[in-house]
């Protein structure tokens, strides 16, 4: 199995990625007995929805230290001292303390929603140059409403991944009136690369929430939060049908790695070239919660 690599959006250099459990999401996903498990007991409900339980009590308070030295964490962003925290879920959802993210203020830009790594397609073009050839992305099934897929066809698709070791808390990438968010019940499937690459349907496969923001630049955005195994699940904190401030929090993914999916309109953003020529190249970009990954146009 290939390393998982990135670009450093500060410097340009290429970096791998530290994958927690990476033989065992090998074994699932490239395993024919490993398929097998995938298939009755991985991507199931029970296992996610246990583990996401576990999660919450005190005992897993116990894996922090492990879990924070085994990816090599830097903590000096991170509101609470480390021993408040109850449980491994309420240490996953933690709060940064104020200013360590900045979000981009100027009025055209739209910002990352989240921590992680970007991927972006417009017109749904150039899928093949980071998943295996011949899949296509099915806005029917990811939506299930065909009236709101034929209003983002065509359009531009931005891909945010969240790994374990990141903030899991999302916000909205603009300013905006929100909508009410739907839930769509789906599978546990990883959400890896060594799972996505070969498996585009995780997407639409998944447990997933969305909603729409419309905002007066960047015409209507689609956020939608994924699922993935062990996420315990996804918290919405917002009010909707209120107008939301760009950066504002939106919710949170209980332990897990997890992804933000957003949907843009046809012609309403320009996406950084940056992210454009690293997804074209294979290559996903690293980000940060309110760092600009496209232009509205009006």
């Amino acid at each position: 199995m290939n390393n998982i690599q990135y670009i450093d959006r500060k410097t340009g250099n290429v970096l791998t990625e530290k994958v927690p459990g990476e033989k065992w999401l090998d074994w699932l996903y490239h395993n024919p007995v490993g398929k097998l498990a995938l298939d009755w007991v991985v991507r199931r409900k029970f296992l996610s929805a246990w583990y996401g339980w576990y999660m919450d009590t005190h005992d897993s308070s116990k894996m922090i230290e492990g879990f924070i030295k085994c990816l090599n964490m830097k903590m000096d962003e991170v509101l609470r001292p480390l021993n408040d925290f109850k449980s491994f879920n309420d240490f996953f959802i933690r709060e940064l303390v104020p200013g360590a993210r900045t979000v981009d203020l100027n009025r055209e830009a739209v910002v990352s929603p989240a921590d992680g790594k970007v991927m972006a397609f417009e017109g749904f073009r150039g899928l093949d140059t980071f998943f295996a050839k011949g899949q296509e992305f099915s806005l029917d099934r990811f939506l299930q409403d065909k009236v709101l897929s034929s209003k983002y066809e065509g359009g531009t698709m931005m891909i945010i991944r969240l790994a374990p070791v990141d903030y899991h808390r999302f916000h909205f990438p603009a300013e905006g009136r929100v909508t009410r968010s739907r839930l769509i019940n789906g599978d546990y499937y990883s959400v890896s690369p060594h799972a996505v690459k070969d498996m585009l349907s995780v997407y639409w496969e998944n447990k997933r929430e969305y909603c729409e923001l419309r905002t007066e630049n960047a015409g209507d955005i689609l956020l939608c939060e994924v699922g993935a195994t062990m996420v315990g699940s996804i918290v919405q904190t917002y009010t909707p049908d209120v107008v939301v401030g760009k950066g504002q929090q939106k919710g949170w993914f209980k332990f897990g790695g997890s992804t933000v999916v957003m949907l843009f309109e046809k012609g309403r953003v320009r996406v950084d070239e940056d992210i454009l020529r690293n997804t074209i190249s294979g290559y996903e970009t690293s980000i940060k919660m309110g760092e600009r990954v496209a232009m509205a146009l009006g």
